[in-house]
């Protein structure tokens, strides 16, 4: 398979609203991303980039100080750093919220002192992160953008943020499974309770006494929201019209054994990438002896990736003299006449 020009690839992703960008660490993700932005921004096509890395260097790469809000870049250019420790604190300050409205207040000393040890516990962040971007997804249509481009974390995260809402999707029912068998008993403990005479110690002894039904209720009704928000990510990963997962690797034996897990994983979960990025190729000629050798051992790996991924389009970035840095230099990497 020959290699596509770069030009193409901004053609292919032009109809794409969602463009997801992942890889292994260190091999231009940010860079290719910015780029991205930077040149449909420039076709005055209103995009949005967002670094859920929480390594973040977008900010750096468009030579703007970011932050967990959207930053105006260019007039048709916003950007996002999302923090996770500020999307952790917000996420939990909510939970705290809901559970407030129907908790016993004497058990809420040790419920928050819950909350607080499991913003640190396995799962927690990524399950923040996940909604927040959830929330991006399919808020982005509305807010008038017509690409949201996502920067990622190194390929293993990515892929956990990508299979996520299905699992949550499932968590969320259970829970709701849950909440539902609770009310079918709070039906029964109601019934039984309206045949004591005495209101009061109706309340001691039914937990879910009728007064207590709407806050409940309002504990189901966020959710349902939670759910409908994972149901509507996953259906916008899975429709490739609207998303487009682009992987971006170098021409070397480590990234290229982990772009082949990542798109195994991906294929298995019926997330099917839409292009693969190789970056830091070196010209094919060189005077100096040791960019020589470079330049062969990567001529010798482009095989490999070629044959290794024979269904998808590939895509050349060729190594810089200098540093890529601001909206200008980005644009034009990928479409110099431009």
């Amino acid at each position: 398979m020959a290699l596509h020009p770069l030009p193409a690839l901004v053609e292919q992703l032009a109809t794409q609203p969602i463009i997801f960008i992942g890889g292994k660490g260190g091999v231009g993700k940010t860079t290719t991303a910015a780029a991205l932005a930077s040149y449909y921004a420039k076709q005055q096509k209103k995009t949005l980039i967002i670094s859920t890395d929480p390594a973040h260097s977008l900010g750096d790469v468009l030579n703007v100080p970011l932050k967990n809000q959207k930053t105006v870049v260019t007039p048709y250019l916003d950007a996002i750093e999302l923090n996770p420790d500020i999307i952790v604190d917000e996420h939990f300050a909510q939970v705290e919220r809901t559970i407030t409205s129907y908790a016993n207040p004497d058990m809420m000393p040790k419920i928050r002192e819950h909350l607080r040890l499991s913003k640190s516990a396995p799962g927690a962040q990524e399950a923040a992160m996940l909604e927040s971007m959830c929330q991006h997804l399919v808020a982005a249509a509305d807010a008038g953008y017509e690409h949201v481009i996502f920067d990622t974390a190194p390929t293993g995260h990515t892929l956990r943020l990508l299979v996520l809402p299905e699992m949550m999707g499932a968590w969320t029912d259970g829970l709701l499974s849950q909440q539902r068998r609770q009310a079918k008993l709070r039906s029964v403990a109601d019934h039984l309770g309206s045949h004591k005479q005495d209101n009061n110690k109706n309340d001691l002894a039914n937990p879910f006494a009728a007064k207590k039904t709407d806050r409940w209720e309002q504990a189901v009704s966020v959710l349902e929201k939670r759910k409908q928000l994972f149901r509507q990510a996953g259906i916008l990963l899975h429709d490739r019209s609207q998303t487009a997962i682009v992987l971006v690797m170098t021409a070397d034996v480590l990234p290229l054994a982990e772009t082949k897990r990542a798109i195994e994983q991906l294929e298995d979960s019926k997330l099917m990438p839409a292009a693969i990025v190789i970056n830091q190729l070196i010209e094919p000629t060189q005077s100096d002896a040791f960019w020589q050798h470079r330049a062969e051992r990567q001529q010798q790996l482009m095989q490999d990736i070629e044959q290794t991924f024979p269904k998808y389009p590939l895509y050349p970035i060729y190594l810089q003299q200098t540093d890529v840095r601001g909206t200008d230099a980005l644009s034009a990497l990928l479409h110099p006449s431009h």
